[in-house]
């Protein structure tokens, strides 16, 4: 029998697990859930600052959630992790990882050692030496990486994977969208907005957006001179469209318009790039997923600025909750653990 296998998050506000079964079949099962705050100064976007600190949160995550797996999947999506577009000639996958320090030097930002190379394949084709292969290099920061990683081995976990986020996520929602084609899948993190765009499935294009829903928040808070707590509930309140009955509640809707308006034109800016440079290659609508998703007023806007129907995704639409998980709380809890089950689930959900 497979072993079950956690995914873990590490988000900006908390760390996010949850523990799956049957993670190859059709129908996985979501055995647990459960998360606890980021401890402070401990992590930044993502990535673990003080592995000690991060490792003890880790221990009461699996204490507080009752979880049995220690083998876990951890996800990386923010600045330190980078995806370009690349094309190698035909040869077994295991040979062109091998070959990528050689080819990539001069697409890196930082010396190739040190980075952690992987190259995802999208199609074939043909080119002026002969056959070669279509894909996306992705290139992680190893320092960032092997922080995660340490982190969790102090809690007595064992990482058996480290996925990008937005893979994750396409792999889950990719093939839940109805009917093929080119679709944009957005996750509003705390941090980060990651944009990937798939086509029948597959990865084509992938940026990371550097603004998500706490700069928001931080906007609100200092044009209104409040505490980061109360701004985050003006934020949830009111939204793009809340009712406004004061002139601060103006103004908080004013600051979330102008701060979440910006980050809509970038990911309508990211869509439209992928359209230009591949006009073949239509985007047909944008599917919506984390944090940010929730706004009052988001998926609305968003879908009059970038000129597409959006969509909320359901990654859990195929899950079977075991005995102990509603449906309910999948529900309720859908967007804040959507990224720890898709790495959970990996590249195995269908």
């Amino acid at each position: 029998m497979a072993k079950n296998i956690v995914g873990i998050d590490i988000g900006s506000d908390a760390i996010r697990a949850v523990e799956v079964a049957d993670a190859d079949k059709p129908q996985p099962i979501v055995v647990r859930v459960a998360e606890v705050p980021v401890p402070l100064d401990a992590t930044k976007h993502g990535e673990v600052l003080e592995a000690n600190t991060v490792a003890g949160a880790l221990r009461s995550l699996w204490s507080l959630g009752r979880f049995r797996s220690k083998d876990v999947v951890l996800g990386m999506g923010n600045q330190r992790v980078l995806s370009r577009d690349l094309t190698v000639p035909r040869a077994p996958l295991a040979q062109i990882r091998e070959s990528l320090p050689f080819q990539v030097q001069d697409m890196l930002p930082v010396p190739v050692g040190d980075a952690i190379l992987d190259f995802y394949p999208t199609s074939e084709g043909i080119g002026e030496g002969g056959p070669v292969v279509h894909g996306l290099l992705v290139a992680a920061i190893k320092d960032a990486v092997l922080a995660n990683v340490r982190a969790a081995e102090l809690a007595g976990l064992n990482p058996v994977g480290v996925d990008l986020i937005p893979f994750a996520l396409t792999r889950t929602l990719a093939p839940r969208v109805s009917g093929a084609g080119t679709v944009a899948i957005v996750d509003c993190g705390g941090n980060t907005t990651s944009v990937v765009i798939a086509h029948d499935g597959v990865p084509r294009f992938v940026r990371i957006i550097p603004t998500g829903g706490d700069d928001v928040t931080k906007q609100i808070a200092a044009r209104l001179e409040v505490p980061l707590p109360e701004a985050e509930a003006v934020k949830r309140h009111f939204g793009l469209v809340g009712r406004t009955q004061t002139p601060d509640d103006v103004r908080a809707v004013a600051v979330t318009r102008e701060t979440v308006g910006e980050l809509m034109t970038s990911i309508r800016n990211t869509v439209n790039y992928y359209a230009n440079t591949r006009p073949d290659d239509a985007v047909r609508g944008i599917v919506l997923v984390g944090g940010g998703a929730a706004l009052p007023g988001f998926r609305e806007g968003l879908g009059d600025v970038a000129g597409l129907p959006v969509a909320i995704g359901d990654p859990f639409v195929s899950a079977r909750p075991a005995r102990g998980v509603s449906r309910d709380v999948l529900r309720e809890r859908s967007a804040s653990i959507a990224v720890a089950w898709s790495l959970a689930v990996g590249g195995r959900a269908a």
